[in-house]
């Protein structure tokens, strides 16, 4: 089969089809994973359970305190049964290509590939390619499925969609929250999505040491540009002296894009020995072609990137970049 049929996008139908035939699934998040790719997952992980399925959920990195709220996510793990069916289908969920899941995945046939996402960049990479670029998120992509299968939609299930909803669309605030997704949303909670808890765990359940280290990285943040873009640098060093990890500095790029007068905001993440920056836009400029330039990835307004070298290099990089794309 030629490459161009290799990598085609699968209809609903196709995709449904699989999902009957196989007896066994692994569901696949993303290293440093969001509510996107976890609530995708384990949403059709706890429906193809309840067909009577059998489900397992990798993960490389631990589930995020914030997320471990979502039904089943007690169950993520990085271990995967000795046992599985060779005809287990592995389902990857909003990433790029399978290097998103991180080192420890064990090898897979591209035959027994689920690719599910809603990015542009996405490679196609499975046997099974179901990738809807106007969805906003990889969990509305799901929803469609669940929907087109006649699955029941329970309430654990819709919590976990309105949680991909929530996070992809920054509560409601980014531009891909249209009309569609809001009645989505409204249909979700109808369903018995929990509003409430994931409104509350993911938005306003933050420890102080998140606060503290919010609070430093703002301090040191730089205005360039006239002000059009504002950036700063979270390290181990600001880590430790704030008694705060990763998972504290997540909220901290979306409060330098709101800075007035802003169009972007760049994050520099230089730690763990890992050099990661997430860029936001206000639409002018496309931050997802500026990551792409330095291998990175995402959606127009909203994009990241893994630097190799130092982060003296990466600022300048990424500023040139940014640059290329009319800041």
């Amino acid at each position: 089969m030629i490459e161009s049929e290799t990598r085609r996008n699968s209809t609903t139908e196709e995709v449904v089809a699989a999902l009957r035939a196989r007896p066994a699934f692994v569901m696949v998040s993303h290293v440093k994973p969001d509510g996107d790719t976890l609530g995708a997952g384990l949403a059709l992980g706890l429906a193809l359970r309840a067909l009577g399925k059998r489900v397992h959920y990798f993960q490389q990195d631990p589930v995020p305190r914030n997320l471990r709220f979502l039904p089943d996510s007690d169950k993520v793990s990085r271990d995967v049964p000795a046992d599985l069916p060779p005809d287990t289908l592995w389902g990857f969920f909003d990433m790029a290509d399978t290097n998103r899941a991180g080192e420890f995945l064990p090898a897979i046939e591209r035959k027994n590939i689920l690719d599910v996402d809603h990015h542009l960049a996405n490679a196609r990479f499975g046997a099974v390619n179901y990738v809807i670029e106007t969805e906003c998120s990889t969990g509305t992509c799901v929803l469609r499925l669940l929907k087109a299968m006649d699955a029941k939609i329970t309430p654990e299930i819709a919590t976990c969609l309105l949680t991909t909803i929530l996070t992809d669309t920054g509560g409601f605030m980014h531009s891909n929250t249209t009309a569609d997704v809001l009645r989505t949303s409204a249909e979700l909670i109808d369903l018995g999505a929990d509003r409430e808890t994931i409104v509350e765990e993911i938005y306003a359940n933050k420890r102080f040491a998140a606060i503290r280290v919010i609070g430093e990285a703002l301090s040191t943040a730089r205005l360039e540009k006239n002000g059009r873009y504002i950036w700063s640098v979270v390290d181990d060093k600001m880590l430790a002296a704030n008694s705060a990890d990763g998972e504290d500095t997540e909220e901290i790029v979306q409060h330098l894009r709101a800075v007035e007068g802003v169009e972007v905001a760049a994050l520099f993440k230089n730690y763990d020995n890992d050099l990661r920056v997430s860029l936001r836009s206000n639409g002018r400029i496309n931050v997802q072609s500026a990551a792409g330039r330095l291998g990175g990835g995402g959606h127009f307004r909203a994009s990241g990137l893994t630097y190799h070298g130092t982060i003296d290099e990466a600022i300048a990089a990424v500023r040139l970049a940014l640059e290329s794309e009319g800041l």
